[in-house]
């Protein structure tokens, strides 16, 4: 998640081939975590613009990218951190060492980010953002370290979708009945994820009580995502001209939403259930993002500059500045931007500095949509510019 997007020059060397960095899936990634921070912390809670607060339920808003997003971003980088490694010299068994360290770190660190700053045990969550992303990251890691073909990774993810739609169809939900039959597909407590969370854990340990939008069982789908990003991190080494690149994933993220949508007729679109149309169709959006910044930053950019191409432009690199500074620290990004506002809590808890703060923003701008984008942006800011410090000392949190 925040290792460097690298991979091998064409450049032969006496060494090791040099390695540089993808920059525009670092803006990609700097722009995913910006938006997630802003719409974590929106203030106004349900006030909020529809664009920066989840669905429901069923449906989609900009807000239900973040997550997908941000895991497709998962799955394109631990192709590039592989390969840099492998090309370094290091074994197999070495690198499924760290994978395996790096996965157990990450959930460790959703378990702080979750229960920060009490840790009570009858209540602490341990399903949660970080964990999902630290199982699939394992996975899908150890699955491309033994076999990078991107064959199997393909057939893995169309039996993630399609089983996973299989089990919330055709299953009987204990208790309930089957869906479509005596119950509403996707019903909101009578659905086999949500059934199972509770056999697991009791009401306190999930998000929602009686269900949790990173439970276990969804966690199959979130794996297809992941898939899908290290598909495309795959193509993006491919020996085809950036411009074939950028094109052949534009068409993926089209075929992704059209899938998608036409999938959500029969299976709805759903962010907390992680419906395969889900899937499928975040995914498209995640690919045109990154066509987009491929567009942007390798193929315009590359225009402008007159530098050698084994070296990214410094002037691009200003520019896009902004986004990098969370791009390249990822991580430290997520993890500050969750852990702030309790611990400003623990130095003013009655009444809490933050939501004081938005109140003040609502005093000056009596229209709480507008008051929370502001209250949003400043606390986003802030975070940024903590992490800029860390930028320009040249310090990086990795796991």
């Amino acid at each position: 998640m925040a290792d460097s997007v690298i991979l091998p020059t064409v450049e032969r060397t006496a060494t090791i081939p040099k390695l540089h960095r993808w920059l525009s899936v670092d803006v990609l990634r700097g722009l995913t975590i910006g938006f997630m921070i802003m719409v974590n912390n929106n203030g106004g809670g349900d006030q909020a613009y529809w664009a920066m607060k989840h669905t429901d339920w069923n449906g989609f808003t900009p807000t239900d990218l973040v997550f997908p997003t941000f895991l497709f971003l998962v799955g394109i980088s631990t192709v590039f951190s592989t390969q840099a490694r492998l090309a370094k010299g290091a074994t197999k068994s070495s690198l499924l060492v760290h994978t395996i360290r790096r996965a157990v770190i990450l959930f460790l660190l959703g378990l702080v980010v979750n229960s920060f700053p009490f840790f009570h045990l009858h209540t602490m969550r341990f399903y949660g953002v970080l964990p999902r992303i630290a199982l699939c990251y394992l996975i899908v890691a150890v699955l491309y370290l033994y076999s990078p073909s991107w064959k199997n990774k393909v057939a893995i993810a169309i039996a993630c979708l399609i089983g996973y739609w299989v089990l919330m169809r055709f299953v009987p939900v204990p208790g309930y009945g089957v869906p479509t039959h005596t119950i509403p597909l996707l019903d909101r407590d009578a659905n086999l994820t949500s059934w199972l969370d509770r056999q697991l854990f009791s009401a306190p340990h999930l998000y929602e009580r009686t269900r949790d939008p990173e439970g276990l069982l969804s966690t199959l789908p979130a794996l297809a995502t992941a898939l899908i990003g290290m598909l495309t991190g795959i193509w993006l080494r491919s020996t085809r001209s950036i411009a074939e690149k950028a094109r052949g994933i534009a068409y993926a993220g089209c075929a992704g939403i059209l899938t998608g949508g036409l999938w959500n007729f029969s299976f709805p679109v759903n962010k907390k259930l992680w419906t395969s149309s889900y899937v499928l169709y975040a995914a498209g959006w995640s690919l045109l993002l990154l066509a987009l910044s491929i567009y942007l930053i390798d193929i315009r950019g590359a225009r402008r500059t007159t530098a050698h191409a084994d070296n990214i432009d410094a002037q691009t690199r200003r520019h896009y500045m902004v986004l990098l500074v969370f791009g390249t620290n990822a991580i430290a990004a997520y993890v500050l931007s969750e852990l702030l506002p309790g611990l400003l809590d623990l130095i003013h808890p009655h009444p809490s500095i933050l939501r004081s703060f938005y109140l003040g923003i609502l005093n000056v701008v009596p229209y709480a949509p507008i008051a929370s984008m502001i209250y949003c942006v400043v606390f986003t800011a802030a975070c940024w510019l903590t992490i800029y410090v860390l930028y320009r000392r040249r310090i990086f949190l990795k796991i």
